[in-house]
């Protein structure tokens, strides 16, 4: 493995190099390693090919419609039950206001997710995507995870296909990646109890991509997971990619343990990521995930800086504006809610990079 046990990563490197696939292997020694700047400057390699020196970001904005959610998964700090005086639902006449709200804004792209609440008809999310549309008929709705949707088909009684396709009628345009956490079961037992199970989130993602839509993919780091969770998890969203070519970005969530049950069975308080270790996560995602178009870094987990710093570690997108955001806060996030477009193009200038304001399906609007 090299000199003195240290793991030089040179046999690994020349794989990247011809773009060869990686293998679970490879990746967990990838993810162990110290060289930062060498897994940075493979990630760099494989950014490059794929996306050039562009760096997207998208004008965009969140509606969290409830925080009423019967899961009780012990990684969040969102979801409340219904009797907690916090606990909120939007009646569909506030949306109607928030979505007149904004209208008055650029905004290409509404980002749409809350808890699972038991009490919601299945009308009211038609209903909501409709509003958003009236309102805002050129906005891309992506909305709800495969957790949503896999509560919305039990619930209404349809199937996960029939309950896409109503959706996509009232106006949703594509899912979210969220809720994927790590699909290994005694993991995920752990840290999200009842939440829908890897099978199920992979299924629901491959109707959406067979029915033509797109969707993104995830993961939640930093809690109690091993190496060998990550990469199981990156070559599983890398399988399904390769049967339908559906995912258009991956994102990594840093896990923020402030008001969880996890970080109180886990002693896991004040625990939060290291920079090392979010830039490891993203840079090992870029050479792991080879077909996977774009890695995100989600500046609000991460913070600005950091997020910067992400584009020399095979980061070529940094998501969106961001005007209203309430579930990474709720666990604690002290990044402020909204970053102007401006900031993203100076902060890609900066980088040496060509900043590119996007829409949802990662089409150009403009060059900067």
């Amino acid at each position: 493995m090299g000199l003195i046990g240290v793991d030089t990563l040179d046999d690994i490197q020349e794989k990247v190099e011809k773009g060869e696939r990686l293998s679970f292997e490879d990746g967990v020694r990838l993810l162990k390693s110290n060289d930062l700047l060498k897994l940075g400057q493979m990630a760099d390699l494989v950014r490059r090919r794929k996306n050039g020196d562009k760096v997207y970001f998208i004008v965009n904005t969140h509606l969290n419609y409830t925080n009423v959610c019967y899961l009780d998964c012990k990684l969040c700090a969102f979801g409340l039950k219904p009797n907690n005086p916090r606990a909120y639902t939007l009646s569909l006449e506030q949306i109607e206001e928030k979505c007149k709200e904004m209208a008055k804004h650029p905004f290409t792209e509404l980002h749409i997710v809350g808890g699972v609440n038991a009490k919601l008809p299945f009308s009211y999310y038609e209903e909501m995507i409709r509003i958003a549309k009236k309102h805002n008929p050129h906005i891309h709705v992506q909305a709800f995870t495969a957790v949503e949707i896999d509560y919305l088909a039990r619930v209404s009684k349809m199937s996960v296909e029939e309950v896409i396709l109503r959706l996509r009628e009232a106006g949703l345009g594509s899912i979210l990646g969220g809720g994927a956490e790590i699909f290994d079961p005694e993991i995920r037992k752990i840290i999200s109890g009842h939440k829908t199970n890897a099978d199920r989130w992979f299924e629901i993602h491959e109707i959406t991509h067979r029915l033509g839509m797109k969707s993104n993919a995830s993961i939640l780091y930093g809690h109690i997971e091993k190496p060998e969770h990550v990469i199981d998890h990156f070559i599983r969203l890398r399988e399904l990619q390769d049967k339908t070519g559906g995912f258009q970005a991956f994102f990594p969530f840093a896990f923020h343990p402030d008001n969880t049950k996890l970080a109180e069975e886990y002693n896991l308080h004040g625990k939060q990521t290291t920079g090392i270790y979010d830039l490891k996560i993203l840079a090992v995602a870029r050479l792991m995930l080879d077909n996977f178009p774009h890695i995100r870094a989600f500046w609000m987990m991460i913070g600005l800086k950091l997020a910067q710093v992400s584009l020399q570690f095979g980061v070529d997108d940094l998501d969106g504006t961001v005007m209203e955001e309430q579930i990474v806060h709720a666990a604690g996030a002290k990044t402020r809610q909204m970053t102007p477009k401006q900031d993203f193009i100076h902060m890609i200038k900066e980088a040496g990079r060509i900043p590119v304001e996007r829409d949802t399906l990662y089409n150009e609007i403009k060059v900067y």
